[in-house]
């Protein structure tokens, strides 16, 4: 007996020392925390090669000796800033895809002026991405471009494709999506005509605050700051944890308004009317028809989407007119399904590999 206590004591004796250093560098490192400046972000080397107001077109400088040849300019959602595609150093799917040798454009935003309350679907889905495909064009000396966009980004991809098909695209790249707006949950009950007075509140304010757009999003799960809190708690220990928490916390709080003329559209034409889904959306004189849509088309979804459920995104692949068509759908959430550690191991590796062999 005597022998078995004498055992299991260094162990209780080393568990006690690691929670007793664990919780000195958890306190140590909370009030670093709290003291330090926010963390840099988007450190992949760029330049801003096109600025027109509320937009900003980069070109990312390359990592490799040796390039596909066709371009990708990607898609930021209106509503947040691109650096979630490059958070940091070792948590950067711009990175990732420079380092495989591609050439990478983002379009990304900024705060739309007073003036630019006015700007709508069609300046959005024709005029930015048209006036961006030039210039990727431009400096690549490229025809074929891949488009590739995120959430919201990804609606606008989809509908300049379905509205260009004589244009020459190389690819459609999607990430989570929304073609059947009937079943975006909580945000399609808050916006509910019978409630949500979207002209009142446009007249009012001119571009669609911030404020609100936060409020909807945390609404979607109103226990997800304080389940955060605790988890950045638990792991303050961790300096590589607390570092990435920071990035992405820095990244969900910097949200953007959006321009007022815009805002109403998406709310009557695709909340309300679900006009992508049946392909009556008109946008610059066109209809978006995704039937269309007949280059290679790559669609990547989360399993665990609080704000685009699979029900909303699911119908994209299946109404696309293309014979090469993908879908995929991975473990995750809607922000963890294209950065941080699940979607270095999930996500991006499966991209690179459908890529790759259609970006020669």
């Amino acid at each position: 007996m005597a022998d078995a206590d004498t055992a299991e004591r260094p162990d209780a004796g080393a568990a006690m020392r690691a929670l007793v250093e664990r919780t000195i560098q958890r306190n140590i490192k909370g009030l670093e925390y709290f003291a330090s400046a926010a963390p840099p972000v988007g450190l992949t080397p760029k330049e801003t090669i096109l600025k027109r107001g509320t937009l900003n077109l980069y070109h990312y400088r390359p990592l490799a000796d040796e390039l596909y040849r066709v371009p990708v300019l990607m898609v930021m959602a209106t509503t947040n800033r691109g650096y979630v595609f490059d958070v940091s150093e070792e948590h950067s799917f711009v990175r990732f895809l420079l380092s495989q040798g591609y050439d990478v454009f983002v379009m990304d935003w900024d705060h739309p002026r007073p003036e630019e309350k006015s700007l709508t679907l069609e300046d959005y889905a024709h005029r930015f991405i048209g006036d961006c495909l030039a210039r990727v064009r431009r400096e690549t000396g490229e025809e074929e471009v891949t488009l590739m966009g995120y959430c919201m980004g990804g609606v606008l991809s989809t509908i300049y494709a379905a509205t260009h098909p004589d244009e020459k695209l190389k690819n459609l790249v999607c990430f989570t999506t929304p073609v059947d707006f009937t079943q975006m949950g909580l945000f399609r009950h808050m916006a509910d005509p019978d409630h949500f007075d979207v002209d009142r509140l446009i007249d009012a304010t001119g571009n669609m605050p911030s404020e609100m757009l936060a409020a909807s999003f945390e609404m979607l799960r109103p226990s997800t700051r304080i389940a955060g809190q605790r988890t950045l708690w638990d792991n303050m220990w961790n300096s590589e944890f607390v570092s990435f928490h920071r990035k992405m916390e820095r990244w969900s709080n910097d949200m953007l308004p959006l321009a007022g003329e815009y805002f109403r559209e998406t709310v009557k034409k695709l909340m309300w009317e679900n006009q992508l889904l049946k392909g009556t959306l008109e946008v610059g004189g066109k209809t978006a028809d995704i039937g269309s849509i007949g280059i290679p088309l790559f669609h990547a979804v989360a399993l665990h989407d609080h704000i685009v459920p699979y029900e909303a995104s699911r119908h994209l692949v299946a109404l696309a007119g293309s014979k090469d068509k993908t879908e995929i759908v991975l473990k995750g959430g809607h922000i963890s399904l294209i950065a941080g550690p699940n979607a270095a191991q999930r996500l991006w590796p499966t991209l690179d590999d459908w890529l790759a062999e259609r970006s020669v």
